[in-house]
């Protein structure tokens, strides 16, 4: 069995603090469940499936959510596992502890040049003359002061970006309950209904094609849910903290996608929904918000900072479990004064710029965004799969573990092996359209020289 993270003499160095409350922990885990795809891609899936959308979210929060607690039972068996580094390592073997802790690192590094790439464009709202790298240089910036000082703060700042995103959602959906109620009637002369989710074709207009359609981008959406899982290490009370967090997703993917989607096309008929703008500015302008846009804006920008910010955080705490175990510089283990990974911090953000060079060779930044979110959803994907296979292998070797288990995951095996069926017919889902095949092509480059790499490293063991 390896040496983990909270045993000091396998490092000869401080351990990560406990610092992060409950109300960190809850907040942590509305924000990785609310993702960016949500304010500006539904705009999108909700042209590409019609009403059928709302199944597509639902579908996709549910085999997440089973996801999430086989990784809580995982990390509730064995106080001294950090993340699914740790367990992935002990329970397949340590090809998996490499793969599972380079993957998710690189996996953020990827979504943070997603979500700087979406901040330069949001920045344009305001500042349409700036040079695109300006604002990507700045947020990388701050986000790295951020999370340098203490990882209390990563929680405040964190906290915060969450607040926002809920308030937003919230908003959307008692504006869009009052249009309804009200009687509102659009200048095309549709009126707010409920009917308008099946009285155009009903709930699957563009057949199960289109149903299909919105998984490919509707999966972005939810990267980042398995965020709580890396705070493990860094959680005051994680017996308590982490079951309230991974047990309220359910109610979290009702209300924040689900109701969200209904009023929007309660309000604007599915067929009136513009696919490069966010139907959320769309309903407050029809609601009479002259500043909607640029509130909308704001949140969308801010809900990008966070999914960086996240990104930030958990790459620096990939890279110290890495380095815990020999899977990276030993550097990158090393502690600041604040007890954070502050190493493996500059090295994630030296990579983020990646962003700015990519913004250089792909000017159209739509272009750029698609490319980069489709590959960081193939390699979370990759993730939660070795999550389920983890699992599998601890119900057969560690059969008292889970005997004794207070948090068990409901349907055992069985979810294991569907949520692992569905993760699959994610990827075949993905060769459908040209953008998304295109980074389903390149991503086996990025396991290839993982291997390569796993080679070299035994050779050198």
């Amino acid at each position: 069995m390896t040496r983990h993270a909270s045993d000091p003499a396998s490092h000869g160095q401080e351990d990560l603090q406990r610092k992060l409350t409950n109300r960190h922990i809850q907040l942590i885990a509305i924000g990785g469940a609310i993702g960016t795809g949500l304010f500006m891609g539904s705009g999108k899936t909700i042209s590409l499936a019609g009403p059928s959308i709302v199944f597509v979210y639902t579908i996709i929060g549910v085999m997440l959510f089973f996801m999430m607690r086989a990784m809580g039972e995982l990390l509730l068996s064995n106080l001294s596992y950090k993340s699914f580094i740790d367990f992935s390592d002990d329970l397949l073997g340590p090809w998996a502890g490499f793969f599972t802790g380079w993957t998710y690192w690189f996996s953020w590094v990827v979504t943070g040049i997603a979500d700087v790439i979406a901040i330069s464009s949001y920045a344009q709202f305001w500042f349409p003359g700036l040079p695109q790298w300006a604002p990507a240089l700045a947020c990388v910036g701050v986000l790295l002061s951020l999370n340098l000082l203490t990882v209390k703060l990563f929680g405040e700042a964190e906290f915060w970006f969450a607040m926002i995103k809920i308030v937003a959602i919230v908003a959307l959906i008692g504006t869009g309950l009052v249009m309804v109620t009200g009687g509102f009637v659009a200048p095309t002369g549709h009126a707010a209904s409920l009917a308008n989710l099946w009285n155009d074709g009903g709930m699957f207009p563009h057949g199960m094609m289109g149903f299909f359609a919105g998984f490919q981008i509707a999966v972005f959406a939810f990267v980042g849910i398995e965020l709580v899982g890396t705070t493990a290490a860094e959680a005051h009370d994680p017996l308590r903290t982490l079951p309230r967090a991974i047990n309220s997703i359910p109610v979290r993917i009702i209300f924040f996608y689900v109701l969200a989607l209904i009023a929007i096309m309660a309000v604007t008929p599915w067929r009136e929904v513009v696919p490069n703008k966010s139907p959320f500015v769309e309903l407050f302008v029809l609601a009479g918000l002259p500043a909607a846009a640029g509130i909308i804006n704001f949140v969308v920008l801010t809900s990008a900072a966070s999914s960086a910010n996240s990104g930030v955080f958990s790459t620096s705490r990939m890279l110290y479990g890495l380095a815990l175990k020999g899977d990276a510089p030993k550097s990158f283990a090393r502690l600041s004064r604040a007890a954070v990974p502050s190493r493996g911090l500059l090295f994630s953000c030296v990579c983020l710029l990646g962003g700015v060079v990519l913004m250089w060779a792909i000017p159209d930044l739509v272009e750029a965004f698609t490319l980069v979110t489709t590959l960081s959803a193939i390699l979370f994907t990759f993730v939660w799969s070795l999550i389920m296979l983890s699992y599998i292998v601890y119900r057969r070797k560690r059969a008292a573990l889970h005997a004794a288990s207070i948090y068990k995951m409901p349907g055992g095996v069985t979810m294991c092996v569907a949520c692992l069926v569905f993760f699959a017919f994610i990827l075949v889902l993905l060769t459908l359209e040209d953008d998304t095949r295109q980074a389903l092509m390149i991503s086996p480059l990025w396991f290839v020289i993982l291997a390569i790499a796993y080679r070299f490293k035994r050779r050198a063991a």
